[in-house]
């Protein structure tokens, strides 16, 4: 159910996407997909973080308005494997340093269920619930592997933005302040 990719250069055809499904429900959580993504552009923005990182935090799950599961999947033992479905659809067209912490968001979760103690206390019911269903917390030898990856550290840095960015009525900038750092965050074309 994604929206037309006709005439539309890659930042409008993404801000369209939340335009048309962002009002969806963000699991049981009590925020939509669009408030989720705004809080989470939000903060990564308050905190310094480059334009390519606020683009991953607004974008890292796009994936769940992507596909045409109900909101209700976990409920049935479904991961809709949004990252995965996010990165892929981003790819041809925003930089490494956007996509990757998005596909890697869901693996941050498990990773820092298996190294941080306090971390699993701190995540909301449907975030649990949504863990066993991506594999539960990492091995020791999987965290070790994980920690090697080049965008590990942004990985960590969006999950931690991710788990805090629920907060009903929170007033954020709106969808279209974060054109820019869409628009800088493309993959430059005709550069080769």
């Amino acid at each position: 159910m994604e929206p037309s990719r006709e005439d539309l250069d890659p930042v409008s055809h993404v801000l369209d996407c939340f335009r048309l499904r962002g009002d969806s429900g963000y699991g049981k959580e009590a925020v939509s997909q669009l408030e989720h993504a705004l809080q989470s552009a939000y903060a990564a923005e308050q905190a310094g973080g480059s334009p390519q990182f606020v683009a991953a935090c607004l974008l890292h799950d796009v994936g769940h308005l992507l596909h045409d599961l109900p909101e209700d999947a976990p409920d049935h033992d479904i991961d809709d494997e949004h990252e995965q479905l996010g990165a892929a659809w981003l790819t041809d067209h925003f930089v490494p340093e956007v996509v990757e912490p998005i596909r890697l968001h869901v693996a941050a979760k498990r990773y820092l269920c298996a190294v941080d103690g306090d971390y699993f206390s701190m995540l909301s019911p449907p975030s649990v619930q949504s863990l066993h269903l991506q594999g539960g917390p990492m091995t020791p030898a999987q965290a070790a592997h994980f920690e090697k990856h080049p965008h590990f550290e942004a990985a960590i840095q969006l999950r931690r933005i991710d788990d805090q960015a629920k907060i009903p009525n929170l007033s954020t900038p709106p969808l279209t302040h974060y054109r820019d750092h869409l628009s800088q965050s493309l993959i430059a074309r005709g550069s080769n």
